[in-house]
């Protein structure tokens, strides 16, 4: 027999043995968790949708209170503060064009108690603003689209125009045609822009501190076209105190049947809308995401925030977090373009 069956286990290898034996046990365990781990990341986190809400919630309106916004965000925080069973507190934030308040909310805590009420003016001021303090597109994540709501373009009476053919030929031997809006960067603003790109006429922007003064001016005939949403100008259209020339967009309203629209004008790609929705900080859980998209939805079919969107030509929306996030996605890129191409700046 071979003198090297006698011979002990080299030292070194009787350690490696005894320690690998004790770790053994261990080994098992930390992989047990890791499997339990995994399998957690794998499962939805109902346990953050079902603890929250907790505490009352800010709903943050970029804008002075008394506006349409305001009214809206209102009827809907009433609505969530039933669904939710937690008071829903509006909080005036206006200031910058809505910057001031959005930009709260892009540095508040995402946990779902700081959201922003939005409207399309969120999009086309991030389009515009050469140097925002946040982000538009990665300092959000949208949460739900309440709803959409056309533009209207309507003139002063003393312009004496019936129709966009005619106000297209007037613009293309009136040199001082102007248009107005509620500031720099609304959607009033970059809509009208919008147009004269499509149709090669020159019109002068006249920029006003809200809807209201520019209204005012518009209905006294100190300035001649206003492309305006539906809350702003429906009282007036129905007084008759200024004219209704068209609706962007290919579809005529069930609230002016007799007014065309653009494409009916032969204007391409003008499919223009306004929108409100809600916004939460990035970051904000998807269970929560996903719990204030279901009760949102659930408050824009609910009377009085369903007849009020209706009654002012808004179609009501009811589309996943997901869907939003893609909307305001595009609908940024496509005025970012806008501003590009028109050489548009925010402090003309």
């Amino acid at each position: 027999m071979s003198n090297l069956a006698h011979h002990p286990a080299p030292r070194h290898r009787t350690h490696l043995h005894t320690l690998i034996s004790r770790l053994a046990p261990k080994r098992h365990w930390l992989q047990t968790l890791g499997v339990c781990l995994s399998l957690t990341l794998l499962l939805p986190l109902p346990s953050q949708a079902q603890n929250y809400p907790k505490k009352p919630i800010s709903l943050v309106v970029p804008f002075a209170p008394g506006g349409g916004t305001d009214s809206i965000a209102r009827d809907l925080a009433k609505l969530l503060s039933d669904r939710l069973e937690v008071p829903v507190i509006v909080d005036n934030k206006g200031g910058a064009g809505g910057a001031l308040g959005a930009n709260g909310v892009a540095k508040a805590a995402n946990d779902g108690y700081t959201l922003l009420f939005a409207t399309s003016t969120f999009a086309t001021n991030a389009a515009l603003e050469s140097n925002p303090p946040f982000d538009a597109d990665k300092d959000f994540a949208a949460v739900a689209m309440i709803g959409r709501g056309p533009i209207l373009v309507v003139v002063s009476k003393d312009l004496g125009v019936k129709s966009l053919d005619q106000l297209i030929a007037l613009a293309k031997t009136k040199a001082s045609l102007n248009y107005c809006s509620a500031g720099n960067g609304s959607i009033n603003h970059l809509s009208a822009e919008l147009f004269k790109q499509k149709t090669g006429i020159e019109m002068t922007h006249i920029p006003y501190k809200g809807s209201g003064p520019a209204t005012i001016d518009l209905l006294a005939g100190r300035v001649q076209v206003f492309f305006s949403t539906v809350p702003t100008i429906l009282p007036y259209i129905r007084q008759n105190s200024v004219e209704l020339i068209a609706v962007t967009g290919s579809k005529r309203l069930a609230l002016f049947p007799n007014t065309p629209t653009s494409l009916e004008a032969g204007i391409k790609d003008l499919d223009l809308s306004t929108w409100w929705g809600v916004l939460a900080p990035k970051g904000t859980p998807s269970a929560i995401v996903e719990k204030l998209n279901s009760a949102i939805n659930a408050a824009a079919a609910q009377e009085p925030l369903h007849g009020r969107l209706v009654g002012e030509g808004a179609s009501i929306e009811s589309g996943s977090a997901r869907d939003f996030q893609s909307q305001l996605g595009n609908e940024i890129k496509m005025w970012k373009s806008l501003v590009k191409s028109a050489g548009l700046k925010d402090n003309p």
